[in-house]
């Protein structure tokens, strides 16, 4: 064991307690909660200890507000001497919590080797351990070169756009002052994510006629027309999909295939408050909208699944006697992929066998993260996704985190932080 790595165990407590501290801040998305009280967090610890430290707001970011600011932090400590600069990258934003939990899920318990909490694994564990990574290297090795930098930044489970599209957009990753990015995802301490597949986000709506509920044939129901749209994808898309794989390698294996998910669907009269006990009104829905989630293959195009989509409407349109649809598209992604022989590939799997004695594994993500934006924004393709934590536990209820993962990977990012920046 090096002595940056004996470093780096010492500070298992620091480790602990940075990870609890970020999980008992509710940085929820949506709507967007306490992302200022996390940055000044990491602010105030980094610039003690020699970062400086910036804190920048995505102004007119989609979901930014005066409410809901979207705040994001970036701390950099530059070495004494010309050199490249090593960034990780980590969201600081969670999901909802959902149901199921057994343990408070912002209480950021320690039991046994494990942290819960959510965003213990998704990603504040991968942010702690990268921060412990850097302060041990600082402390190592006074004298480096280049410069690392340190960012925790928002709504990534929203898309990024208020975190690093924004940076991105404003020059923070341009290729002349960043020139390694890794980012702490869990997709565990032996692999190295080189990817995403694609994602096209839609919104269809059924179009349909009012009526009164107990003469539906003088109206027009929308839910069966889109009853009806449901049934082609059962019955067309979905088998289309199966059928398709990639060779990119996607985690875990059902992922190597084209997918679909129907994120909502709502129909008819609006939802009425919980605390609402009368009967509903008796109309014929005039209107049914569903949100799809369609994760496609480096493989395909984007233009392409689109154009799959609306085929099958049109097919249902010229064939459904007053069948009438819109259809609104909600973001798009495209894949991304780092060469196996990018020097912060190289600079990683290295590391991971001199510090785990493993050879690493290398995946790419079934969603996408904010490598997209460093990659298309940015025209940075030197980024990973390396970090702690097993990607299954991510959004799931009692999702925690491995203290010794975390120790493992940040000894990782230490020795590629020594090759990089110490020549």
């Amino acid at each position: 064991m090096t002595e940056l790595s004996r470093r780096i165990a010492a500070k298992r407590d620091d480790l602990v307690a940075l990870t609890q501290d970020l999980i008992r801040i509710p940085t929820l998305n949506p709507p967007g909660e306490h992302y200022r009280a996390i940055c000044e967090l990491l602010h105030d610890r980094l610039a003690a200890r020699g970062f400086t430290c910036e804190m920048v707001r995505a102004e007119g970011a989609p979901g930014d507000s005066d409410r809901y600011p979207r705040w994001n932090l970036v701390a950099r400590r530059e070495g004494s001497r010309p050199g490249d600069c090593v960034h990780f990258n980590s969201h600081h934003d969670v999901v909802e919590v959902g149901h199921g939990w057994t343990r408070d899920p912002f209480g950021g318990a320690l039991e046994g080797d494990r942290i819960y909490g959510r965003g213990a694994c998704d990603m504040k564990g991968g942010l702690a351990a990268s921060v412990i990574a850097a302060e041990a290297f600082l402390e190592e090795h006074a004298d480096f070169a280049g410069a690392i930098e340190i960012s925790a930044t928002a709504d990534e489970e929203s898309g990024g756009y208020g975190g690093v599209a924004y940076l991105a957009e404003k020059g923070w990753f341009d290729p002349a002052r960043v020139q390694h990015v890794i980012i702490p995802e869990p997709l565990d301490k032996d692999r190295i994510c080189l990817g995403h597949r694609g994602g096209w986000w839609a919104e269809i709506e059924t179009k349909g006629e009012i009526a009164h509920g107990s003469m539906p044939f003088l109206g027009d129901c929308a839910v069966r027309h889109m009853g009806a749209v449901l049934a082609a994808f059962e019955e067309r898309l979905f088998p289309a999909m199966a059928a398709r794989h990639t060779a990119m390698p996607v985690v875990p294996e059902g992922a190597r295939q084209s997918t679909m998910n129907i994120n909502s669907i709502h129909g008819g009269q609006p939802e009425q408050p919980a605390d609402f006990d009368g009967l509903p009104a008796h109309c014929v829905p005039d209107s049914c909208r569903i949100v799809i989630d369609r994760r496609f293959l480096v493989e395909e195009t984007v233009e392409g699944v689109r154009d799959e989509v609306i085929a099958l409407l049109d097919d249902l349109k010229a064939r459904r006697e007053t069948f009438d649809y819109e259809i609104r598209e909600l973001n798009r992604v495209i894949p991304s992929m780092t060469s196996r022989e990018a020097p912060v590939v190289t600079t990683v799997t290295e590391a991971i066998r001199a510090e785990l004695g493993v050879e690493a594994t290398y995946v790419a993500s079934p969603g996408s993260y904010d490598q997209k934006h460093i990659d298309r924004i940015g025209k940075l393709k030197n980024c990973i996704a390396y970090g702690p934590g097993i990607l299954e536990l991510a959004h799931k209820p009692d999702e925690w985190v491995g203290v010794t993962d975390m120790l493992d990977s940040a000894r990782v990012m230490g020795r590629s932080l020594e090759t990089l920046l110490l020549r």
